[in-house]
């Protein structure tokens, strides 16, 4: 697992696309029909806008007052990565490839916390809110989000556009053009809806694929 785990951080630290086997060495392949698996580190690029799903260490002042979660317009921004997992009660293990239908949660690679949402109104359109929260030893259920691919493709694959749904309350991540005034870099509002619209289509770019683990 320690093996595992430095190959990933070296391989980001590096900006690599590239497949990383588990304590081996990462080695460059072509992006073309990656799969995104369990355990792959990927940033979230939203369609419409072209920012990456973000989150860093500041509070929203309002709603929750959980961790922020907004769109970040920077490509290179470390605070953009998050780590593909299972559900608590899953069986998936790492490097197995992902359907759409599957319920998954995304782990905030640098503060560790999850990918979550609730009833709160988010800060700029009253939406619903979508924050981080938890940690490593803690997560439930309002961490699980299910995966709808766009199109007729069954597994998800790098680039590939999809939906991400809220388990517990229905709405789709979202985003738009609505900014912050306290956070630089023209970061904006990212939220739950309960519709199907073009501002909640997204796919995924720079990262780190971990490869199709074949055994069963």
């Amino acid at each position: 697992m320690a093996a595992s785990v430095l190959a990933l951080a070296v391989a980001l630290l590096l900006g690599a696309s590239s497949r990383v086997d588990h304590g081996a060495a990462a080695a460059p392949v072509s992006e073309e029909g990656l799969q995104v698996t369990y355990g792959s580190t990927v940033k979230l690029m939203h369609e419409k806008t072209k920012v990456r799903l973000h989150s860093h260490d500041v509070a929203y002042g309002s709603g929750s007052g959980q961790q922020s979660v907004t769109g970040f317009p920077e490509i290179d921004d470390s605070n953009s990565y998050w780590i593909v997992r299972p559900t608590l009660d899953s069986s998936a293990k790492q490097g197995e490839a992902i359907e759409t239908g599957s319920i998954i949660r995304l782990q905030h690679m640098r503060t560790r916390r999850w990918l979550h949402s609730h009833l709160h109104a988010s800060p700029l359109s009253g939406n619903l809110e979508v924050s981080c929260f938890g940690g490593d030893g803690q997560s439930d259920t309002g961490d699980y989000w299910r995966l709808e691919i766009e199109g007729k493709d069954k597994v998800w694959k790098r680039d590939q556009k999809v939906r991400l749904r809220h388990v517990d309350t229905g709405g789709y991540l979202h985003s738009h053009n609505k900014k912050y005034n306290r956070l630089g870099g023209g970061q904006q509002e990212v939220c739950g809806v309960r519709d199907k619209r073009a501002e909640n289509i997204w796919s995924t770019a720079e990262g780190v694929y971990l490869p199709v683990d074949e055994r069963k």
